[in-house]
């Protein structure tokens, strides 16, 4: 069967876990809740999918204005497809769906460093992050 891309087509809460399992996404994403996940896939604004038949193969799932800024929070691609440039379409197919001064951010996993950099991202080491059981100081 051929590889077919899609956008914003619907996912199932099962074939999201199960990719994010397959793609070692799973270990930092909160795969065992699954109000959070359906909550993850309802509230995205964009999301670019890679299908091989009915079995979700890889997904970039973004928050975007389309104008200024897109955050990449969710790429993930089935271990049995990495390394084939399934990635690196579902970034591209992200970014085509973008206006032409619109950013594309993402946080890197640390393994995942220099494969954004071979891409063309820029680092930057400005992201701060606020978990939701701490309060913002006085």
């Amino acid at each position: 069967m051929s590889l077919e891309y899609k956008i914003n087509a619907p996912v199932s809460v099962d074939q999201f876990i199960e990719l994010l399992n397959e793609s070692t996404l799973g270990e930092r994403r909160p795969v065992d809740d699954r109000e959070c996940i359906a909550g993850m896939l309802v509230n995205g604004n964009l999301m670019v999918s890679a299908w091989i038949g009915e079995q979700l193969i890889g997904v970039a799932r973004s928050m975007t204005d389309f104008h200024y800024a897109c955050y990449l929070s969710d790429l993930a691609v089935h271990r049995s497809y990495q390394r084939k440039g399934v990635g690196k379409k579902l970034q591209s197919l992200t970014q085509a769906q973008l206006g032409p001064r619109c950013k594309l951010i993402l946080v890197a996993a640390p393994a995942a460093n220099a494969y954004y950099e071979h891409l063309g991202f820029t680092n930057n080491p400005r992201c701060w992050v606020l978990n939701r059981d701490q309060q913002i100081s006085s």
